[in-house]
Formats: C-alpha cells, sequence, structure tokens
C-alpha cells in the first residue's frame, strides 16, 4: 500500500473528524469542545510537530495526536481506518510521532485506551506500551459541555 505521512494541519479538520466518527472506538473518545474545530486547531498550534497523517490518493486513513507539557507527552489520538487496518500504517505513525517527541526533548509517553477495546491494547502492548495497573486515572471536566466519563 502505497501512502505518506505528514504532519496534520488544521485544514485536515474535517477529513480527521470523518474518520474518527468511521468506528465507534474513536467516536467514543471524542468530545464536543476539545475535538471541536477550534479545540484542535488549539491543539496544534501548542503542538505543530508532533501530530502526523497517513494519507493515500490525496485521503486521510490514519492519524495520531501527541502532543506534550515539556516533561511527558500524550497520545490524544490514533486512529487508522478499518479497510487499512493490519498493514503497518498504526506502527508508522506511532514511529513517526515518537521521533518527533524524542526531538522534542521528551522521554515517556503515555496513552488512554479504553479498557474494552481489546484490539487497540494489543497493539499497544505489541508497540512497547506497557500497562500501568499501579495508578488510577483521574479526571475532572472544568466545563460543563466535557462529559467527565465514566
Amino acid at each position: 500500500m502505497d501512502y505518506e505521512i505528514r504532519l496534520v494541519t488544521i485544514a485536515d479538520y474535517d477529513a480527521l473528524l470523518e474518520l474518527w466518527n468511521f468506528t465507534e472506538q474513536s467516536r467514543r473518545a471524542l468530545n464536543p469542545v476539545d475535538d471541536s474545530r477550534e479545540g484542535i486547531e488549539k491543539y496544534l498550534k501548542r503542538n505543530p510537530a508532533t501530530c502526523f497523517a497517513a494519507v493515500k490518493d490525496g485521503k486521510i486513513i490514519g492519524v495520531i495526536l501527541t502532543g506534550h507539557d515539556g516533561r511527558r507527552a500524550i497520545i490524544h489520538h490514533m486512529c487508522v481506518h478499518p479497510d487499512c487496518r493490519r498493514m503497518g500504517i498504526a506502527a508508522c505513525l506511532v514511529s513517526c510521532a515518537e521521533e518527533a517527541l524524542k526531538k522534542e526533548g521528551i522521554n515517556k509517553i503515555f496513552g488512554l485506551v479504553f479498557k474494552d477495546n481489546d484490539r487497540a491494547n494489543a497493539f499497544w502492548e505489541s508497540q512497547g506500551y506497557s500497562l500501568r495497573t499501579n495508578l488510577n486515572y483521574r479526571n475532572k471536566s472544568l466545563n460543563d459541555d466535557v462529559p467527565t466519563g465514566e
């Protein structure tokens, strides 16, 4: 499969939203504020060199949004179109993001994966991401429009 990897820009927003809404697992990770056009634009301005898209024939078939606070990085969204899975695209996106984060002096990355997403959990394990069982993830919404989660 021929595809290119390039940086994500805000011009990609509609294509990203379409990709994320294509599958239930990605759709349920979205929220109406942070994943709005304005929210993604703010994220990309803060993280211009660490978010990547896989593009084939002008269409985005995969994306990874990663950012950092100067100390640790987080993978916020990673998605590959179901028709393009099992072709190495996700691993390539992860590798690009990791290299970009290393260039910015980041030494540790974490990501959040729904517990019931067996395919994604297996993928992240295959990429060397260990499961932390000694931590509790705590969440508080500062905006009534952002769901707190389960």
